[in-house]
């Protein structure tokens, strides 16, 4: 730089606009010494190199910081420095053990935690990974002694030894050579990843030289030292750019669009006492993890299962309550429970309306189905007393035939749907209530199709296509119900999705693309099925479902149909359906 004017420099960022694009924001943790927080030059330069805007984390656990930081932020990079404590990690100090940095454990341990929950990218150097390790049930050796030296005096830059990755993993694709040559300044090493990451990289004596998300995340920890690396060691500080620029785009998204999950069975947990405001491992949606996912809105379901030939319906109920239309009443007594206790973060909604308010006023919001229509019993009247309640939808059954009509699993008791089904279609027609055919026989779903007034929809199934159970649509049901208007809502219950192997959020995504091909993009959805065994790596709770928009937002979905996709399908439904009733 030979020009000291402010006034040429500053005109030179004014003389177009905008003045910058907007670049990822990358979290550096900041090391500790002798009361400053620092970190070296080559971490941030080759952030910027990598197209990233760095902003130095200092080692701070206050809550309200840390939170802050990491909304801020679209990615985060651990990095190196001094040895753990091991009663973090429940063990006792061995005599080998190095300088340890207690400014440092607490505050690296709680943001990686919680940037882990809250899906952002992040990549761990040296004590990065050990901070990975430790933070995410993992283990860290005090002292590594093997034939390798891993604790160099040579030049930072200098690579010392050789490491071999493992194929088929994020780290062979950034390197697709069997073998590279890395620098090494570390005596400790992660012994354990714990269940969360897999080992993608060793060093010949078999030290721990790399690691990666085993459940879709975009989370990466090496024991070299890439910023010194050049070129070769920028390769990481990309990738770790650039999955924060994707997760940038989808925050971005969930704050523009509404997102409303369609099928959620959390109030089964309801008995073993789960809170709703605390982030409860017990179940796979409440408060926290809604805000971790950015998700607006869930439907919360009074699901009744369905007795057998000979069982009472007290034998089988998961709650005291005398009659399965009682039961639906408490499960929605204990929701509205929630909804008083956090009045000030979610609300119930009722409308689409109440949603986008909701919204605004960034608040989540629960929304009321049924599923199993022997909620209603042999009253009609009931139906206006759920529809009054606030129910929005009703699954006309479960796996079990009812008086309404047959299931998926039954035993074809009425060859579709019943006489008393008709009546109950078109009650619900006329109160605005959404007829759910999820879990329903393939001649009820017939039959329902041309009996209600108003569209359906399938508020959690897949395409049987691709897995063929009885509870998946042909794609002639996927196109009969597009052909009237209705939807279907890809869900994520593993034996759905495939019939063999472990389902992942990939399968989900193919149903969800075979059901855009057959039906159109204006016709589909995701009703998860979260605390109903719904749940895949990739999008294991409600803190997950950022991550449906990233790989939608990869497949080159557009942010229109995302929009469709997260709920504005069926809203446009649910618009219809409400209407019917005031047109009744």
């Amino acid at each position: 730089m030979d020009n000291f004017c402010i006034e040429s420099h500053l005109e030179s960022i004014y003389a177009t606009y905008p003045e910058a694009c907007r670049r990822p924001v990358i979290g550096i943790t900041a090391n500790y010494a002798d009361g400053d927080a620092q970190v070296r030059d080559r971490y941030y330069r080759q952030v910027v190199e990598a197209g990233g805007v760095p902003l130095l984390i200092p080692p701070v656990a206050d809550k309200a910081v840390i939170i802050n930081t990491l909304d801020r932020i679209d990615g985060l990079l651990l990095t190196g420095g001094g040895d753990y404590n091991p009663l973090w990690m429940g063990e006792e100090p061995e005599p080998v053990l190095g300088s340890i940095n207690a400014e440092r454990d607490l505050p690296e341990l709680l943001i990686t935690r919680l940037a882990y929950n809250r899906q952002i990218p992040m990549l761990g150097i040296c004590r990065g990974i050990q901070t990975l390790a430790v933070a995410l049930g993992g283990k860290v050796s005090q002292h590594i002694e093997t034939p390798i030296k891993h604790s160099q005096q040579g030049a930072r830059d200098l690579p010392t030894h050789s490491v071999r990755i493992q194929p088929a993993s994020v780290l062979h694709d950034l390197y697709p050579e069997e073998q590279i040559y890395v620098n090494s300044f570390h005596h400790q090493a992660v012994k354990d990843t714990g269940p969360l990451f897999r080992v993608t990289a060793l060093a010949p004596d078999g030290v721990v030289e790399a690691m990666e998300s085993t459940r879709l995340k975009d989370v990466l920890g090496v024991q070299w030292h890439p910023e010194w690396l050049g070129e070769d060691g920028g390769r990481l500080f990309r990738w770790l750019v650039d999955r924060a620029a994707e997760f940038g785009r989808a925050k971005q998204l969930h704050d523009r669009m509404l997102t409303l999950d369609t099928h959620c069975d959390t109030p089964m947990f309801f008995p073993q006492g789960v809170d709703f405001g605390r982030r409860d491992s017990r179940i796979l949606v409440d408060l926290h993890k809604m805000a971790d996912g950015r998700l607006d809105a869930t439907t919360m379901v009074a699901y009744l299962p369905q007795p057998k030939a000979g069982e009472t319906w007290t034998s089988v109920s998961p709650l005291p309550a005398d009659t399965p239309t009682a039961y639906a009443d408490l499960i929605f007594d204990k929701i509205g429970g929630i909804l008083q206790r956090h009045a000030d973060y979610i609300r119930q909604a009722r409308t689409p309306e109440d949603l986008y308010r909701n919204k605004r006023e960034r608040r989540k919001s629960i929304m009321l189905g049924i599923e199993n229509g022997l909620a209603i019993g042999s009253d009609l009247a009931n139906i206006a007393h759920f529809a009054q309640r606030g129910a929005v939808y009703i699954t006309l059954c479960h796996n079990g035939d009812n008086a309404i009509c047959d299931s998926a699993r039954g035993s074809a008791t009425h060859g579709g749907v019943s006489a008393f089904g008709e009546q109950v279609i078109h009650e619900m027609n006329r109160q605005g209530l959404m007829v759910d055919l999820s879990h329903a026989a393939e001649s009820s779903f017939y039959d329902a199709l041309s009996v209600s007034e108003t569209p359906i929809v399938c508020s959690h199934s897949c395409c049987k296509a691709l897995c063929d159970v009885p509870r998946n649509l042909t794609d002639d049901q996927l196109r009969a119900l597009a052909a009237r208007g209705g939807v279907a809502h890809i869900t994520l219950y593993p034996g759905f999705l495939r019939r063999q192997g472990e389902a992942t959020l990939h399968d989900a995504l193919d149903h969800l693309r075979h059901a855009v091909d057959i039906m159109g993009i204006d016709h589909v959805g995701l009703g998860t099925d979260f605390d109903g065994d719904g749940g895949v790596p990739g999008m294991a709770d409600a803190a997950e479902a950022i991550r449906f928009t990233l790989y939608l937002l990869r497949q080159r979905y557009s942010e229109e149909d995302i929009c469709k996709i997260w709920g504005g399908n069926w809203l446009r439904v649910m618009t219809q359906v409400q209407q019917h009733k005031h047109q009744a």
